[in-house]
C-alpha cells in the first residue's frame, strides 16, 4: 500500500488533501499539533473515501517531536516507508514589521521553515534508498508576491521555495520529485479573518479558492503522472499574480 503524510491535516487544506489522497488509495498518516477533535473528523473523511488513516501527533517546529513520531511510526512499520510527503503544516501571526516582536517572527519562521526542513529530512532518507519519493511543499502567494503585514509569513514562504528548487536538485536522479503549490486566497480557517468581499475584486476570477482545488492539485502532483516534473512552483490563485 502507498503510504503519504500530511502535515497539518487536521483542517482546511489539509484536510482536502488527505482526503484526495485517501481517494487514490493511499494509506494517509494525518498530523495534527493540537486539536485531535478535527484531526478525527479528517480520519472519518479518509475511511468514508475507502481508504485507510491513522492521527500521528507532533509539533512540526519540535526537532525532537518530528524524529521521535517518525521513529516510533517506522519501528511499528518495519517493512513501509512513507513514499509522499506533503508539507502542509503552517501558521500566520501578521503585523507590520515596526510591530512585530521577536516571538511573531520566530513562531511564524520555526512552524512553517523548520517544520519543512525537520520532516523532509527524516523522510527522504527512506525514499532515497528505496528510490522513489513525492515532496510536495504547501506555500503561498506571500512566498512569490510578498504582502505587507506577512513579512514573517513571506520570508518562511519564499524560503521554502528556494528549498524546494534546490533540493530537486539533489535527489532527482533518486526518482524524487520535489515541487511546491502556492495558494492564492483560499476558503479556509486561516483566511476567515480576510476581508473576501474587498479582496476578491482583485482577483480575475473573481472569488476565493477551495481547499478542494488545491488538493485536487497536490493528487496529481502525488501520482505516476507528474513523473516529469521536479522544482515547480505552481500558482493556483485565480489570476491574482500571474
Amino acid at each position: 500500500m502507498k503510504i503519504a503524510l500530511v502535515t497539518g491535516g487536521s483542517r482546511g487544506i489539509g484536510r482536502a488533501i488527505c482526503t484526495k489522497l485517501a481517494f487514490m488509495r493511499f494509506h494517509v498518516i494525518i498530523n495534527y499539533h493540537n486539536n485531535e477533535n478535527e484531526a478525527l473528523v479528517t480520519l472519518e473523511n479518509v475511511n468514508k473515501s475507502g481508504s485507510s488513516g491513522e492521527l500521528l501527533k507532533f509539533d512540526v517546529g519540535n526537532s525532537v517531536e518530528v524524529e521521535n513520531a517518525l521513529e516510533n511510526w517506522q519501528k511499528t512499520n518495519p517493512d513501509k516507508y512513507i513514499q509522499v510527503l506533503v508539507n502542509n503544516a503552517g501558521i500566520r501571526k501578521d503585523a507590520l514589521i515596526i510591530w512585530m516582536d521577536n516571538n511573531s517572527w520566530n513562531d511564524v519562521i520555526n512552524t512553517n521553515l523548520n517544520g519543512f526542513f525537520y520532516t523532509t529530512r527524516f523522510l527522504i532518507k527512506n525514499m532515497i534508498v528505496n528510490k522513489f519519493g513525492r515532496i510536495i511543499n504547501i506555500v503561498s502567494l506571500s512566498g512569490l508576491k510578498g504582502l505587507p503585514g506577512q513579512v514573517n509569513y513571506s520570508a518562511a514562504k519564499g524560503a521554502i521555495i528556494a528549498a524546494t528548487k534546490a533540493l530537486a536538485q539533489e535527489v532527482g536522479k533518486k526518482k524524487i520529485t520535489v515541487n511546491a503549490i502556492a495558494p492564492g486566497f483560499i476558503s479556509t480557517d486561516m483566511t476567515a479573518d480576510l476581508d473576501q468581499q474587498q479582496l476578491k475584486s482583485m482577483i480575475p476570477l473573481n472569488r476565493f479558492g477551495t481547499p478542494e482545488e488545491v488538493a485536487e492539485l497536490a493528487g496529481f502532483l502525488a501520482s505516476e503522472n507528474s513523473s516529469y516534473i521536479t522544482g515547480e512552483v505552481i500558482s493556483i490563485n485565480g489570476g491574482l499574480y500571474t
